[in-house]
């Protein structure tokens, strides 16, 4: 049956709020951590070019694969011990990966680091739905930035960790210290699990849901804003190198775009309150992608700075789309399929954004035809927006109003 969420106390809140928040600040330094250090990893254990290329793509396939199957983990388990679960796994997976001397193990702990992350991404949106009902844009903008964060911490602080501690077994091995801190609270949410899925007649069949029209919005939003997000992390230094710029300098327009999302992250409940139900906030983000886009296509070594941080605004479409999840949701249940139905098979479409520049730009020869269909994508990000920020609820399109999930 579904349980609710005790009525906690103000510093109640305040503490299952910073848990949230530390577990999302946990779900990306497994990813940003890695290759900062990949030369003196791949040389330590003999790790192959075609190796290190799986090991890139490692986290979309997690994040898709185990993302798909955390409802089934929730629905037995609950959300706090699945948030127990998953950082336990990150922690594991982190230390074991750190402590390995051959490639095959240090893959094998590195996927078992990310299926905790996956199940993470996953419970963060209902999570915030059972607890802070009433807070969902302000709690999804504080988790939104503490992945980014996360992210951007792995990798700013490994080198000069692994510089200071001996290499970079320690620099990586360390953040599980993280992680085992940001499990402590959860251990003690336990006795107050909160279970999202109904039982008897009030069970929503997950035929259902992937049917609604919403889902499918919702899975395009997510889908076409990680494609292009992952496309720009893994191309664009490249792509302004090739243009003529150094690489110092390509970098740093790469953690100029990365760092602007932050603020916005931070902004985006004030801006959803000025603008409501309207599609401003999808439609500017399309627009303000595509122009970093063009800009990136037709003059890449001149106002560099301006089409990184147009890119950046951009990408406030992440968190965007992962607080509409819980807005667009009348229940716990429906907030956990939403998310499960947008966020695992979406990471699988990201996949395919960096997958499709290399492709076309080996078959051209060139980055215009790359960048010309990434310019495109954007007008995915425009309608399924407009389509999301209507104000109706999954539950509704279902034509059987509030339930719950069943296979």
């Amino acid at each position: 049956m579904t349980s609710a969420a005790p009525r906690p106390t103000t510093r109640g809140r305040l503490l299952v709020g910073a848990a949230i928040v530390l577990l999302a600040l946990n779900l990306r330094v497994a990813v940003g951590s890695v290759g900062v250090v990949l030369g003196p990893l791949r040389d330590d254990l003999g790790m192959s070019t075609t190796v290190a290329g799986i090991l890139t793509a490692v986290p979309v396939i997690c994040f898709s694969v185990f993302g798909v199957g955390a409802h089934g983990v929730v629905k037995r388990l609950g959300l706090h011990r699945t948030a127990a679960l998953v950082l336990g796994l990150v922690t594991a997976g982190l230390v074991l990966r750190a402590l390995v001397d051959t490639t095959g193990l240090f893959l094998v702990f590195t996927t078992l680091a990310l299926a905790g992350a996956a199940m993470g991404n996953i419970i963060l949106p209902p999570l915030v739905k059972v607890h802070f009902p009433d807070r969902i844009g302000l709690m999804s903008a504080l988790y939104g930035a503490a992945l980014m964060a996360g992210a951007s911490l792995g990798s700013f602080a490994t080198v000069p960790l692994s510089d200071a501690l001996g290499g970079w077994r320690e620099g990586l091995g360390l953040w599980a210290a993280l992680s085992f801190a940001a499990l402590l609270p959860w251990l003690a949410f336990l006795r107050h699990d909160v279970r999202t899925d109904p039982a008897g007649p009030e069970r929503l069949a997950a035929r259902d849901v992937v049917r609604s029209p919403l889902t499918w919005a919702m899975l395009l939003l997510f889908g076409s804003q990680s494609a292009m997000a992952y496309a720009q992390f893994g191309w664009l230094p490249e792509i302004l190198t090739e243009a003529g710029l150094s690489e110092a300098h390509a970098g740093a327009m790469l953690g100029l775009l990365s760092s602007i999302g932050i603020p916005l992250t931070l902004g985006l409940p004030w801006l959803m309150r000025v603008f409501g139900d309207r599609p401003v906030l999808p439609v500017a983000f399309a627009a303000v992608t595509a122009a970093g886009w063009l800009g990136v296509l037709l003059a890449p070594t001149t106002l560099t700075w301006l089409w990184a941080v147009l890119l950046g605004l951009g990408g406030g479409a992440f968190t965007w789309t992962l607080t509409m999840i819980g807005k667009r949701t009348r229940t716990a249940a429906g907030t956990t399929a939403l998310s499960v139905f947008t966020q695992g098979p979406g990471y699988l479409i990201a996949g395919i954004g960096p997958l499709g520049a290399g492709v076309l730009h080996d078959a051209t020869g060139s980055w215009t035809a790359p960048l010309v269909v990434l310019t495109a994508l954007s007008a995915v990000i425009a309608v399924s927006g407009w389509f999301v920020a209507r104000p109706v609820m999954l539950e509704d399109t279902l034509g059987h109003g509030p339930r719950g999930l069943s296979s």
